[in-house]
C-alpha cells in the first residue's frame, strides 16, 4: 500500500512539474506572439525555443528570425528538387526559376538580419537604430521576395500540384517571415530612445 501511495505522489509531482514547465513556456512565448499576423504559427514554431528565448524580447527576434531563414532553406532545397521535375509546363519552370532565385536572396537577407540582430551592442548604443533598421530592411525584403514568389503563381492557368506544392512551402515562409519581422518591428519600438 505505501508502495502504490509512492509511486502516485512521484506521478503527481512529475505532472505538476511538466504542467508548470509547458505553462512557463506558453507564458514567454504566447504573449509576444499574439502581435504578429500569425499568432498560431508563431508559437508552433517558437515554442520548441521557448528555454532558449527565456524571457528575452531580443533571443525572441533571434529564434524567429532563424526560424525565417531555416524554413527559407528548406523552400529553396525544395524548388531545387521541383526544377529537375521532366514534365514541367514552360510557365511553370519560369515561375519556379523566379522563385528560386528570390528565395536564394531571401536566404542572404536573412542571414544578414539574424547576424546583425546577434551582433547588436547594448540596446542603448547610439548605433542601435542603424542596425535595427539593417534587420527590418533585410527581413521586410525577404518577406517581399516570398510575396513575389506567390505572385508567380497566382494565375489561374498554373492551377495543379505544381502551383500547390510550390504554395504550400512558401506561403509557410512567408508567414514565419511576417511574423519574425514583427517581432523584431515590437522589440525595435521598445527599445527605441
Amino acid at each position: 500500500m505505501a508502495r502504490t501511495s509512492s509511486s502516485v505522489l512521484l506521478l503527481l509531482v512529475l505532472y505538476i512539474t511538466c504542467t508548470a514547465i509547458l505553462a512557463s513556456r506558453h507564458s514567454t512565448v504566447k504573449p509576444s506572439c499574439k502581435s504578429t499576423t500569425y499568432p498560431t504559427v508563431c508559437v508552433q514554431y517558437l515554442l520548441p525555443y521557448a528555454s532558449k528565448i527565456q524571457r528575452s524580447p531580443k533571443k525572441m527576434s533571434l529564434v524567429a528570425l532563424s526560424v525565417s531563414l531555416s524554413r527559407t532553406k528548406s523552400a529553396y532545397s525544395f524548388l531545387t528538387k521541383l526544377k529537375r521535375f521532366k514534365n514541367l509546363k514552360p510557365r511553370e519552370s519560369r515561375a519556379i526559376a523566379d522563385c528560386l532565385e528570390l528565395m536564394d536572396d531571401s536566404v542572404d537577407r536573412l542571414s544578414k538580419s539574424f547576424q546583425e540582430m546577434k551582433n547588436l551592442g547594448r540596446v542603448k548604443s547610439r548605433d542601435f537604430l542603424f542596425h535595427m533598421s539593417n534587420v527590418q530592411t533585410w527581413a521586410s525584403a525577404a518577406l517581399t521576395n516570398g510575396n513575389t514568389c506567390l505572385d508567380g503563381f497566382a494565375d489561374k492557368s498554373m492551377n495543379g500540384k505544381v502551383k500547390d506544392s510550390v504554395t504550400a512551402q512558401v506561403a509557410n515562409v512567408v508567414q514565419v517571415t511576417s511574423n519574425a519581422l514583427g517581432l523584431v518591428n515590437q522589440f525595435a519600438n521598445n527599445n527605441r530612445h
